[in-house]
């Protein structure tokens, strides 16, 4: 309990940190989104109205301390605004809408890139120096070089322009109304096709090659050495004694993947033009919409904090040196 308590505390000043700076990054942001909008109305907007604006999406007339606790009490308490670029639509419905796209998305890609590349590491490395080594360690670090808007770009220009096999954007058929439909899912898994490859093609290396590394590490000491000799079969002793221990830090890499998902992949979302969280967050700098960049970006920092604390507690249940110690 005691643990659990530390690591609650450190993650509570790590959030509290992150959100004061949550609030300070967007105002020092070039541009007013309320002066925005009195532009795009022709100069139409009276003084009054743009007072009546700001009191609407929550900029207050007070000193920047001011702001600030009232920022954190609308944390708190789960409010955080109005949206400016999607008014009337609260923050919360928008960044829910949004994330149920990258959830399902960027989730699958990351849990199927996770499972590819973690076996893959480990053929590589029980198979060291073979070609199965060769191929896998020189794929890997040549896709994890590659840049994703670079991956999009390629697969966008060979399958959905020049072959026209896969849409170029959205993530369903708009002539198609959203529910649980064999057509409707049909058309979801078809739109997201291209951007599930082009996150697995940018995650799958990165975690075979620390995947491979760690469990080459592993397979010269002695409990790998009695294992053999005891006369386990060679999956055993890849599977259930060198790569269980290989995983530790490769759940690590895990966490910090999946605590990036619901910040969505930005560079993949919006050149496949994808509603989820990564091309709101993009829609939402370009308009200098604070309430959904500030909640957007809570979103993340909440979600890769919850993602360490996880790991911190599965290293308790996958390392029995720490069982032992606690």
């Amino acid at each position: 309990m005691a643990f659990l308590m530390r690591r609650l505390g450190f993650y509570l000043a790590a959030f509290l940190a992150a959100a004061t700076i949550n609030f300070f990054l967007p105002r020092m942001m070039p541009g007013d989104p309320i002066l925005m909008m009195f532009a795009s109305a022709g100069s139409q907007l009276s003084v009054e109205n743009i007072a009546a604006l700001k009191l609407t999406f929550g900029f207050i007339d007070a000193p920047l301390w001011q702001q600030y606790i009232a920022y954190l009490q609308s944390v708190f308490t789960g409010d955080l605004g109005m949206s400016i670029k999607y008014f009337p639509l609260p923050v919360t419905a928008l960044l829910a809408r949004a994330a149920v796209w990258t959830i399902g998305l960027m989730g699958l890609a990351t849990i199927l890139a996770f499972a590819l590349g973690t076996t893959l590491g480990v053929l590589a490395a029980w198979r060291r120096g073979s070609r199965t080594d060769t191929s896998v360690s020189m794929l890997s670090i040549f896709t994890t070089a590659i840049p994703a808007v670079v991956v999009a770009l390629v697969l966008l220009f060979a399958f959905s322009f020049t072959l026209d096999w896969f849409p170029s954007g959205y993530a369903f058929d708009p002539m198609l109304d959203p529910g649980f439909s064999w057509a409707f899912i049909g058309s979801v898994a078809y739109h997201g096709f291209l951007p599930l490859m082009t996150m697995l093609i940018v995650l799958t290396g990165g975690f075979a090659v620390t995947m491979r590394n760690n469990m080459i590490n592993l397979l010269g000491e002695d409990y790998i050495t009695m294992a053999r000799a005891k006369g386990l079969s060679d999956s055993r002793v890849m599977f259930w004694y060198a790569a269980r221990n290989a995983l530790l830090p490769t759940v690590s890499n895990l966490a910090i993947a999946l605590g990036t998902v619901l910040g969505g992949s930005l560079v993949t979302e919006v050149v496949f033009n994808y509603p989820g969280l990564g091309n709101t967050l993009y829609q939402a700098i370009l308009a200098r919409d604070y309430p959904v960049i500030q909640g957007q970006l809570l979103i993340m920092t909440g979600a890769m904090l919850a993602a360490n604390f996880i790991v911190d507690l599965s290293y308790v249940l996958l390392d029995p040196r720490l069982k032992r110690s606690r």
